[in-house]
């Protein structure tokens, strides 16, 4: 029986496996990362992911291995180890584990927002696991300590649930439709909270900037807020769809006899639509922009610029992760 032809040493699994320039390509990288099916995948099955990974890029190629696997093993090592430290990712806090959890977040907060005491659950809720997403999916591989972590967490819950508090008074004497978009502004207000403040060490000492080829050549502030603020648009535009299209199914269907009928349909109808749109923006939105972001060096602070032109006069663009 004649084996199969070695795999080539020369792919480049560092880099996705379709153009990152184009939207197609960033969306079908992304379908393969947010994949729900990677949560199942046993510890084992990880760390044999990992071993593949770290060894074709050392150079060891294992025998019989195929394109395909090597791309499936990376794919699968990029849905649970942090691309800039290789550490195991918290599980509820992996882009995989975002449309089983938030289904089950938005459906309740969509169907429980009547009442205050189940808006400031909810909200809670919401913001406790935006936060371990946050960090989770965070850029750089600096630490953070935990005293920064938890002043974090309680400003961007609390200010998260006083906007959903505050627009929820506002919306008492206005039409019941309007009141069901309540927690779609809260979380849009809190998205812009609660990733700022999660990533503020960023913010404050910046994040890692390379060439082309992974050299790293400093950490950007400026780099920071444009990877924070790319990825607070992603995260408003991937809630966007799973709070503002059931809604308007929801107020059809309460006012046929179907849902008079069966209200104890109402949470699991809910939820299972929210579930439908973040199947589809969850991926979608990720892909608004590489995940691998880049700047001209020109509009890096001047210290950084003067750091990066004393290594390589001619470079022009820098790379970094921007993170989710």
């Amino acid at each position: 029986q004649k084996m199969p032809p070695s795999l080539p040493a020369t792919i480049n699994i560092r880099e996705p496996r379709w153009d990152q320039s184009t939207f197609q390509g960033r969306a079908k990288h992304f379908f393969m990362v947010t994949d729900p099916r990677n949560l199942l995948l046993s510890g084992a099955t990880l760390e044999e992911a990992r071993r593949v990974v770290e060894d074709y890029r050392a150079g060891t190629i294992h025998p019989g291995l195929t394109e395909d696997q090597l791309w499936r093993a990376k794919y699968i090592y990029d849905s649970a180890f942090h691309p800039d430290t290789g550490e195991k990712m918290i599980l509820v806090g992996r882009m995989s584990a975002q449309v089983p959890m938030n289904m089950t977040i938005t459906g309740c907060m969509l169907t429980f927002y009547r009442t205050t005491p189940a808006v400031l659950f909810w909200q809670w809720v919401n913001q406790s696991f935006n936060a371990i997403v946050n960090y989770t999916n965070r850029s750089g591989d600096a630490p953070i300590t935990p005293s920064q972590l938890g002043t974090a967490y309680v400003s961007a819950t609390t200010g998260a649930v006083v906007t959903a508090l505050g627009l929820k008074s506002l919306t008492k004497h206005l039409p019941a439709i309007i009141g069901r978009y309540v927690p779609f502004a809260a979380v849009a207000a809190a998205n812009c909270i609660n990733i700022p403040l999660m990533r503020q060490r960023e913010l404050k000492l910046g994040i890692p900037v390379t060439d082309e080829n992974g050299n790293r050549l400093g950490e950007s502030t400026a780099a920071a807020q444009k990877a924070i603020f790319q990825v607070v648009v992603s995260r408003i535009g991937m809630a966007a769809p799973a709070m503002a299209i059931p809604p308007v199914i929801m107020n059809m269907l309460e006012k046929r006899a179907f849902l008079k009928r069966y209200p104890y349909l109402n949470a699991p109808l809910q939820v299972s639509l929210v579930g439908l749109c973040l199947v589809f923006a969850t991926p979608l939105c990720c892909a608004l922009f590489p995940q691998k972001s880049s700047m001209p060096v020109s509009s890096l602070e001047p210290e950084v610029q003067d750091q990066i032109r004393k290594k390589d006069p001619w470079l022009e663009t820098v790379y970094f992760n921007k993170g989710l």
